[in-house]
């Protein structure tokens, strides 16, 4: 078995997450955007916007500011022209997959055929006919949301009550159950609001192929290993949230196949494998700042064994109780996780917020105050932000305002 300092193994998952690949020289194009893509294989999805929407980042981690628009034709259009690449579906959390990858998401949509949760299959086993009408409503109208689907319906609400993103009324419930099953997938508007449309219409024949469960789980392992360059077998699970005990019964196949072989690194309690594709750059010089939900970090243990980085979010942490903020991002800089940084869109006044700016023991604060306000200005002219606000908490605030 191999051994692999951790300093090789960063620099192995970097390369393996597009952070080598060179910068485009001009503005990105869908091309750029189909090699982060097959990076990182999937883009994750979230609902805050307190800066941008999750699946907007990585790629500006990878390619620097690019057209937003690239990324929303590829997901949410479909052209003889620019056919859709990507399609929503439960890949790691909800995410953004390309549409050639799901098949391989079979066995989870029958897993999922009664819902996914148990209160939604309560709704689904009591509504079997609502179901039903839904699928009409959806396969006349197209795309459309919940509450356009109670208008066909005729399901009125009761005075003063909320749409269906806060109350998730019936008709909400049912069609996550279709989309969890995979007859219905979904685009979404500007408001991030999911229309559902009949799976065909989005992901075409894909919907007809079959793939067993074994075969997809290899292809899912396979393509973990890839995005992550060298992992365990609790960070192989997580990319694609599987169990444990399917990454291991198909990890011999692809050893004997030469599609990944065990390793060691230094500090890893378990053993990693390493894909075959992997390289190991002698240097990494990028810097950027990270979604809390890039691939390469959203896997937490990973991030600690990976990089000495203990991250947590903590959207959910009552504001007295948070440690560095609500929407933190790391900030990556050369082969390290530098610094962190609270980051609000104070859109009505063009500004980016830094609510708070933390470094990490042992950085160099002058050199990491330097580069990271390079990259907030960056960030700031991406989001149509004309000016940054550094707000005085965390002990890199003060090294960070002298030099913006």
């Amino acid at each position: 078995m191999d051994d692999l300092s951790i300093g090789q193994a960063r620099r192995i998952a970097l390369a393996a997450q597009g952070f080598t690949d060179p910068m485009p020289s001009g503005q990105p194009t869908r091309r750029h955007l189909r090699r982060v893509l097959g990076r990182t294989r999937l883009l994750q999805m979230d609902s805050v916007n307190i800066l941008a929407r999750a699946h907007y980042l990585p790629a500006f981690s990878r390619l620097g500011a690019y057209d937003a628009a690239v990324l929303d034709a590829a997901a949410w259009s479909d052209t003889v022209r620019t056919p859709r690449l990507l399609a929503e579906y439960w890949a790691h959390e909800a995410a953004l997959v390309p549409v050639d990858d799901w098949p391989l998401f079979g066995w989870r949509m029958d897993e999922y055929r009664g819902g996914r949760y148990r209160y939604t299959r309560e709704v689904l086993a009591r509504n079997r006919s609502l179901a039903a009408d839904i699928g009409d409503v959806v396969s006349a109208a197209g795309a459309s949301t919940p509450r356009q689907i109670e208008g066909v319906l005729g399901i009125e609400r009761a005075p003063g009550e909320k749409g269906s993103w806060w109350t998730r009324g019936e008709v909400k419930h049912v069609c996550e159950a279709l989309f969890a099953s995979g007859d219905f997938s979904a685009t979404r508007n500007e408001n991030f609001v999911r229309h559902y449309d009949l799976a065909e219409r989005i992901v075409g024949d894909r919907v007809n192929i079959t793939v067993d469960r074994a075969t997809a789980h290899r292809e899912l392992v396979s393509r973990a290993a890839s995005a992550l360059g060298v992992g365990t077998v609790a960070d192989l699970a997580d990319y694609y949230r599987l169990k444990t005990a399917d990454v291991r019964a198909v990890l011999g196949d692809l050893s004997d196949d030469g599609v990944v072989r065990k390793v060691s690194v230094q500090g890893w309690a378990e053993p990693a494998y390493l894909h075959r594709e992997a390289r190991t750059p002698r240097a990494v010089g990028r810097h950027t700042l990270l979604s809390p939900f890039d691939p390469l970090v959203f896997f937490r243990p990973r991030t600690q064994r990976l990089f000495d980085f203990h991250y947590r979010i903590e959207i959910y942490v009552p504001a007295h109780k948070r440690v560095h903020g609500y929407y933190v991002l790391p900030y990556l800089m050369g082969e390290d996780v530098v610094a962190r940084v609270d980051l609000k869109a104070d859109r009505g006044a063009g500004v980016l917020d830094v609510l708070s700016a933390h470094i990490e023991p042992d950085a160099d604060r002058g050199a990491v105050a330097a580069s990271l306000a390079a990259d907030l200005r960056a960030m700031a002219e991406w989001r149509g932000l004309h000016d940054l606000r550094i707000r005085p908490r965390g002990a890199l605030s003060e090294a960070l305002s002298a030099v913006c």
